[in-house]
């Protein structure tokens, strides 16, 4: 773990995890920026509901706070603060473990808003800041990611492009996978991002949250050629 910039970074030796970045696409913020007023503008009548039913869950499931926050690794390695819901018992993270199937410290809200992905709505802000985007890999929770680097020592290859709410990893992959199949379909997006792949996979993100089945993941080759092709493939 290294300081840059009054910034803490973790993957590597800054110089040469710097070096590996890939040049942003002109079309990304500009993309994240007119979806985030489209989804605000016109979802302020459900952000009223949400802002009412949502904390009052949460609150009255076990008494604890409304919002998480933890420090998460982002792009070229630089840690930022990450937002969600509360889905979890108070303390959960500090036991250092894997979210896991059936985990017993998800709480009875946190099970619901984690299927319809509610949960994930604060990173809206992460968006807004640019530390993260509506499309790309998943930031991990930086004593995840050294643990990941660990058991995959090419791990920090996915730290290339901005972490993203959705991506092909988070669609066609299970919550709980391994770190190896993780970086396969990571890395396929940082090799193939473009505009049409982030709709398909914004539209594919949307369709699963209507059907109450996000982080579920989906049967696909091990190692697709093409995830775009790979959702097609996986929705017959």
């Amino acid at each position: 773990m290294n300081r840059v910039d009054g910034k803490t970074r973790v993957g590597g030796p800054p110089g040469r995890l710097a070096t590996s970045v890939v040049k942003p696409r002109r079309y990304k913020r500009v993309m994240d920026l007119t979806l985030l007023a489209v989804v605000v503008v016109l979802g302020i009548p459900m952000w009223v509901i949400l802002a009412l039913l949502v904390p009052l869950a949460i609150w009255i499931d076990d008494r604890g706070p409304v919002f998480f926050r933890q420090e998460r690794v982002g792009k070229g390695g630089r840690t930022f603060t990450f937002w969600k819901f509360r889905t979890m018992v108070v303390g959960a993270e500090s036991e250092g473990q894997w979210t896991r199937e059936h985990d017993p410290r998800v709480t009875r809200t946190g099970k619901i808003l984690r299927r319809i992905a509610v949960d994930e709505l604060p990173q809206l802000v992460n968006i807004l800041n640019g530390e993260m985007s509506w499309v790309g890999p998943r930031p991990l929770p930086t004593r995840m990611h050294e643990e990941a680097v660990k058991i995959e020592p090419r791990f920090s290859q996915r730290l290339q492009v901005t972490p993203g709410a959705t991506g092909v990893a988070q669609l066609h992959l299970p919550r709980h996978t391994s770190p190896g199949r993780r970086l396969r379909y990571d890395l396929l997006y940082v090799k193939k991002m473009g505009f049409r792949l982030d709709v398909r996979l914004i539209l594919g993100a949307a369709r699963f949250v209507l059907t109450g089945t996000w982080g579920e993941g989906r049967l696909a080759p091990d190692q697709p050629s093409d995830p775009g092709q790979s959702m097609k493939a996986g929705s017959k």
